[in-house]
């Protein structure tokens, strides 16, 4: 069974005031690094944009993009657009401003999600959707909720076959939860850059 994984990159980075995708981590953008880990785990790499979004990254990447039309609908409308695109059965999903997932988490939740409609790992007592596991056959459930003006990707924990992965099991697999330190802002930034080893940028 070949799988796949989903980059959401359509987001505005309000908080951090610019283009978080495209800001630099080590020699690379944030999306490229991200893309780049994911491509040792899965067989295909998708890019999820909004419509018109320029992804500059991608000159070099050269990965396909899955256009989400919707203006505001968040996550959930760009997890539609991508699990339609894709060739597998189920995508890996991640945002382009979580560089330090770890390959053995990705592994792990998707043998676990094998055979059924995906696996979200449940962190803090938050479910954490955007670095989780969904199957290609929710599309036209997603696209229900949307319909009914949905928006919340958290819905999705409650779809029959869903596995939610408690803390304990993730922590076998990324014991210090890396995986779900985000950049959204400055700050957060800066601590990802220095856990990963790199020099943060000069302001």
């Amino acid at each position: 069974m070949k799988d796949a994984a989903l980059v959401l990159c359509g987001g505005f980075s309000t908080r951090m005031g610019e283009d978080k995708a495209h800001l630099p981590f080590g020699d690379r953008t944030l999306i490229e690094h991200i893309a780049a880990t994911l491509a040792k785990c899965v067989d295909e790499v998708w890019l999820v944009a909004r419509e018109g979004q320029d992804v500059a990254a991608n000159d070099r990447m050269a990965l396909p993009i899955a256009r989400d039309p919707a203006t505001g609908d968040g996550p959930l409308a760009g997890l539609a657009a991508g699990l339609a695109s894709i060739e597998a059965d189920r995508a890996f999903v991640a945002s382009c401003d979580a560089p330090l997932l770890e390959p053995d988490l990705v592994g792990a939740l998707l043998d676990i999600a094998r055979g059924g409609s995906g696996a979200i790992p449940r962190v803090g007592g938050h479910y954490m959707t955007t670095c989780a596991v969904y199957a290609k056959s929710l599309v036209p459930e997603i696209e229900r909720l949307l319909a009914e003006q949905e928006r919340r990707p958290r819905v999705l924990a409650m779809q029959p076959g869903m596995q939610i992965v408690d803390e304990e099991t993730v922590r076998r697999f990324d014991p210090d939860l890396r995986s779900f330190i985000d950049c959204n802002t400055r700050e957060r930034y800066r601590e990802a850059l220095a856990l990963a080893g790199f020099e943060p940028p000069q302001d």
